[in-house]
Formats: C-alpha cells, structure tokens, sequence
C-alpha cells in the first residue's frame, strides 16, 4: 500500500495538517506523521525522528517555506514518489530540486484531493 508522510503534523484539531491525518485515515490510506510535538491523532503516533520513516510514496507538507530548507535533504532521503506543497507551502525553489531526482511536485491541497478522488 502507498504510504503517505503529513510533514508538520499539530495535535491541535481545528490545524490543516490534523484534519489532513484524518482524512488520509478515513480514506484508507497508510498515513505516518511527522511533527515538532510527539502525540497522537487517531492511532497515529506523530514521530520526532526522521530516521524512522520509510517506504514513503506521498510526503504532504504542512511547513512554510522558511522552514522547509532543514528538511529538504530529509525529504530527499526517503526518495517519495511525489511532494504536495499545500496552501501556504509553495515553494519554487524547491520543486527543481525536487524535479532534478524525479520527484513529482503537485502544488494543490492534500484534502481538496481527497475530497475529489483525485489523491
């Protein structure tokens, strides 16, 4: 099964990135969470670590773009299929890094898609 990683994940509920976990849960889809904060949404334990993902076909960001820069060789590593910059992500400088190791770049919302089939 394809493997989604929600990066910068908030135990607060009423946070995109919250909401994106469940939705990914009520859809069926293999969902993993990495945050700044350990805890739990759902069944889901949201990691601290890196190093403890693997085999991640969709990592969904959840993290502006100032952030974003101590986790690009991070995101590299686990090679995903794809990375969805949702709202407020976007990111040009990043999508030819991204590109150049063949990585899809959608920039779209993680829970437009799911609400529309298109995920």
């Amino acid at each position: 099964m394809k493997k989604t990683l929600v990066l910068g994940a908030s135990l607060k509920q009423n946070r995109y990135s919250n909401l994106a976990v469940n939705r990914l849960l009520d859809h069926n889809i293999d969902t993993v969470a990495f945050g700044l904060k350990e805890g739990d949404i759902r069944h889901i334990q949201i990691k601290t670590n890196f190093k403890e993902f693997q085999n991640i076909h969709t990592n969904t960001l959840y993290i502006g773009a100032k952030r974003q820069p101590e986790y690009i060789d991070k995101i590299l590593q686990l090679n995903p299929h794809r990375v969805i910059f949702n709202p407020g992500t976007e990111n040009p400088d990043f999508y030819p890094i991204l590109q150049e190791k063949g990585i899809e770049v959608e920039v779209a919302c993680t829970l437009v898609l799911l609400a529309t089939g298109q995920y």
